[in-house]
């Protein structure tokens, strides 16, 4: 993987990690249109805490606030809103620690699969423009797990993960000014957890990944800027409601991994 190659993939991530077209399936159709390894796990870990730094800085005041009210172990907005958080985070939290192999080898599936797959994040995306609950209310704990089972299924390489929970969560009825914040917050955990694990089990190692350290820097540096962009304009986007362009969006992009793959 050259320098070129690092930017454009950290671009990509940065930007489809929080607009509602799926990053791992993008990633893997460019990957396969550059001939390069998107599955290197050095480069993987990078990007994505890249991303995950992007939502801190974004949510850093309401993520402070958060940490000083639940730190006071005692009921509050704060604290029941971590409650919410964690319960988000169970169904992924099994299927990375039961079902990882089998998460994996859906990545070998190849850019047809990931086609597929967009067809059924467009599905979903379209569905939010035609079903409209009469009354919002705030995300509640019960809602707050079936989102957490959207965030599961969208481990599926070609299934946006934002745009699965975000859909979830305006399906269900919930506020969409909520939305934005809580899809970006609940994945905060899982990927540092991720990473770490990585960590202690050694497959972080720069060295040992075949990319030069000017690329790895470079993908990190894009997967950031770009990430800060996309997540501030996706919250202007879900407060609006209007998702189904990124619906037509996946259809044709869906249409093409079919087509070409």
């Amino acid at each position: 993987m050259g320098t070129i190659d690092a930017i454009l993939l950290g671009l990509l991530q940065g930007l489809t990690e929080f607009l509602p077209v799926s990053s791992s399936g993008h990633l893997v159709i460019l990957g396969n249109i550059l001939g390069t390894d998107v599955d290197n796990t050095t480069f993987a870990i990078l990007v994505h805490a890249a991303t995950v730094l992007a939502t801190i800085t974004v949510f850093w005041g309401e993520i402070l606030q958060l940490l000083r009210g639940g730190l006071r172990f005692r009921a509050n907005p704060e604290s029941k809103y971590l409650v919410r958080i964690i319960v988000s985070m169970i169904p992924v939290a099994v299927v990375g620690l039961f079902f990882k192999e089998q998460v994996e080898a859906l990545f070998g599936n190849g850019v047809r699969f990931v086609g597929c797959m967009l067809f059924v994040t467009a599905a979903l995306l379209l569905l939010t423009h035609f079903v409209k609950p009469k009354k919002t209310r705030n995300i509640t704990v019960k809602d707050a797990f079936v989102i957490g089972l959207a965030q599961a299924v969208a481990v599926i390489p070609g299934i946006s993960r934002s745009g699965s929970t975000i859909a979830t969560g305006m399906l269900l009825g919930d506020d969409k000014t909520q939305l934005a914040k809580f899809s970006f917050l609940m994945v905060l955990v899982p990927i540092l957890g991720e990473a770490f694990l990585e960590l202690v089990k050694g497959e972080f190692s720069p060295a040992a990944s075949g990319i030069s350290g000017y690329a790895l820097a470079a993908g990190f540096l894009a997967a950031y800027l770009s990430g800060l962009f996309a997540c501030k304009v996706m919250i202007r986007i879900v407060s609006r409601g209007k998702l189904w362009w990124f619906a037509l969006y996946c259809a044709v992009a869906g249409a093409v991994a079919v087509t070409l793959g």
